[in-house]
C-alpha cells in the first residue's frame, strides 16, 4: 500500500501524544506493566476526548449484560465500508479498550483510510476464563456487525485484530469459526494476531511456563486443547497474519507452527516477524513505516465475504 502521507503522519503524532492514560486509581486496576505515564486528573478527560480530525467516538456501547461487556466505535469522517474489531491484551486479567497503546496510533492510520475502528472490553479472570472471553469477543463482533451499516461499514468487511491475550482470543475465533457463529457472529474478512505466545496452550502447559498461564488455563488437559488455536484449526478458518516479536523466545516458533498447520488445511496464514518488543508491536502499529505498511497491505488484500 502507499506510504502514509505527511498529513496522516501529523494525525498519528497528534493521536500518539493526546490519548488518555488510566484514570485515578489505576494502580488498583492492574494497569502496571503497560508502560503508561501518570496524568493529572484534570487533564484526563481532555486527553480522552482528543481524536484524529473528523473522527467521532461512540463510547461504552453494551453488547452484553455484564458492565465490562462494552465497546467503543470510532467513526471516520469518510467511511469506506471497512471495519476493524480491536481486542486488547493484558494476560486475560487486565486491560482497557481505551488504552492509548491499544488504540491511538492504529486509529490515526485506519481512520485516515476510512476504516471504522471498534475497540472491545471483555470479562476478565478469575471470574471469566479465556474460552468465555473468546465468546465475549464473538458477541461484540456480532453486535458490531448488526450496527455496522449505521456506522458506514459493511457487516461482512470486518477484520479482527488482537494483541497478546487479545491475539490469542482472535486467533482462537479465527481457527474455529464455529465459536463465533455460536454467539451470532457472521463471517469476517480475516484476522491479525499481534504477538501471541499462546497459540498451542497444551504444549505450553506441558513444559515449564510462567504462572500467568496457570491462572488462565488451569490444570485440565482437555481445556488446554480446547483453548489452543493451533489445535482447534479447521477447514474454513479465516485468513490470518501472525505478527511475532523476534525478541521473544516462543512467539515466532508458535506462529510458524500455527501457519504450517493452517496451510495444510488450505487456510491462508502468514507470519510477520518484527525486531520489536512485545509492547512495541502493539503500540507502534499505525506509525508510518514498513511494519504498518505490511499489516495494512495484508488487510487490503483480504477478499470480503458476501455482503451481509
Amino acid at each position: 500500500m502507499a506510504i502514509i502521507g505527511v498529513a496522516v503522519c501529523m494525525v498519528a503524532a497528534a493521536a500518539a501524544t493526546a490519548w488518555a492514560d488510566p484514570p485515578a486509581g489505576w494502580q488498583d486496576r492492574a494497569w502496571r506493566g503497560e508502560g503508561l505515564r501518570r496524568v493529572h486528573p484534570a487533564g484526563q478527560r481532555a486527553q480522552r476526548d482528543a481524536l484524529p480530525a473528523g473522527v467521532r467516538r461512540i463510547a461504552d456501547l453494551a453488547y452484553g449484560a455484564d458492565p465490562t461487556q462494552r465497546l467503543d466505535a470510532y467513526l471516520p469522517a469518510r467511511p469506506n465500508g471497512e471495519a476493524v474489531l480491536l481486542v486488547h491484551g493484558g494476560g486475560w486479567k487486565r486491560g482497557d479498550k481505551a488504552n492509548r497503546a491499544v488504540v491511538a496510533n492504529k486509529l490515526a492510520d485506519w481512520s485516515a483510510r476510512g476504516i471504522v475502528v471498534v475497540s472491545v472490553d471483555y470479562r476478565m479472570l478469575p471470574e471469566t476464563d479465556p474460552l468465555q472471553q473468546a465468546g465475549d469477543v464473538a458477541a461484540a463482533l456480532a453486535y458490531a456487525q448488526r450496527h455496522a451499516r449505521g456506522w458506514g461499514a459493511d457487516p461482512a468487511r470486518f477484520v479482527l485484530v488482537g494483541h497478546s491475550a487479545g491475539a490469542h482470543l482472535v486467533a482462537l475465533l479465527d481457527a474455529a469459526p464455529a465459536l463465533g457463529r455460536a454467539h451470532g457472529a457472521r463471517a469476517w474478512r480475516g484476522t491479525v494476531a499481534l504477538d501471541s505466545a499462546a497459540l498451542d496452550v497444551a504444549k505450553i502447559m506441558g513444559a515449564r511456563h510462567p504462572s500467568l498461564y496457570d491462572d488462565a488455563f488451569g490444570a485440565d488437559p482437555a481445556y488446554w486443547r480446547a483453548a489452543s488455536p493451533t489445535l482447534r484449526l479447521a477447514r474454513g478458518a479465516h485468513p490470518i497474519l501472525l505478527v511475532c516479536s523476534s525478541e521473544r523466545a516462543n512467539s515466532c516458533n508458535q506462529a510458524r507452527d500455527f501457519a504450517s498447520a493452517a496451510r495444510r488445511l488450505g487456510v491462508r496464514a502468514e507470519v510477520l516477524p518484527q525486531a520489536l518488543s512485545h509492547r512495541e508491536i502493539n503500540e507502534s502499529l499505525g506509525l508510518p513505516g514498513a511494519y504498518t505498511d505490511a499489516v495494512d497491505a495484508f488487510i487490503a488484500s483480504l477478499p470480503a465475504p458476501a455482503s451481509a
